[in-house]
């Protein structure tokens, strides 16, 4: 996916994006087929539920790009209800197998389409990037959790993982500041020894889109004003049963 600096995507790239996604599915759909075709042809027990597996994998995978995709109209969504999907993917397609948990802690929060689609496409990426970089050869648990602050949307991700050595930000994060600059909001990701731990904050409505460029080195500084918005209460998560994927 490449970066998104514009509030909304042009048509032209609307109908692009739409025709990339349809190659995509289409792809997915061979391979599904082909190797639950090689499945069913192998007289070996063993093979067999190999490729069974494979062919399983890869529905959950596709299940994932699924819930990726840009919505084809701007309706509202309750961020929870999509957030609960796409988390469930992810945890079946790369966490599972990894014994990673996935908790999700999300209040029902109707949001514009394409608005719900780009919080989605950042809780995707940091949670890959926790997946990837956190763990090691270990399991550990990734938390999610999306509430409204206010006139604010906030959505936080932790990880139990460690990093002891500096980070240098990569394509990853600068997709989730570019997404988050398209949300009219803003991005923070702090890293230690007992994991990292990232915010986004951004208006519930439409907001102008930020176009300042700040670099990213671990930890994302905030200007003053944002002091509000990503100021420490009482409690920065919701009071919310949380959901294990």
């Amino acid at each position: 996916m490449t970066e998104i600096d514009a509030p909304a995507l042009l048509p032209q790239e609307h109908v692009l994006l739409h025709e990339l996604n349809h190659r995509i599915n289409n792809e997915f759909a061979a391979a599904i087929g082909n190797v639950t075709v090689a499945a069913a042809r192998s007289g070996n027990e063993e093979v067999k539920a190999a490729l069974t597996g494979v062919a399983e994998l890869l529905h959950r995978y596709a299940d994932v790009h699924r819930f990726l995709q840009m919505p084809d109209h701007d309706t509202l969504v309750d961020a929870a209800a999509y957030l609960r999907q796409l988390c469930l993917s992810i945890s079946r397609s790369r966490l599972d197998a990894r014994e990673i948990s996935l908790v999700l802690s999300a209040q029902s929060l109707p949001l514009q389409a394409e608005r719900c689609w780009r919080l989605g496409m950042i809780v995707h990426e940091l949670i890959s990037n926790a997946a990837r970089h956190a763990f090691a050869n270990r399991g550990g648990a990734i938390r999610v959790a999306v509430w409204q602050d206010g006139a604010f949307v906030k959505c936080s991700v932790q990880d139990s993982g460690s990093v002891t050595t500096s980070i240098q930000p990569g394509h990853g994060l600068k997709i989730v500041n570019s997404l988050s600059r398209a949300l009219g909001g803003r991005f923070r990701q702090t890293f230690g020894v007992q994991g990292s731990k990232s915010l986004l904050v951004f208006p519930r409505a439409s907001a102008p889109v930020v176009s300042v460029e700040r670099p990213l080195q671990g930890k994302v500084q905030m200007p003053e004003h944002d002091a509000q918005a990503f100021g420490e209460g009482p409690s920065l998560t919701p009071e919310i049963e949380p959901l294990v994927m």
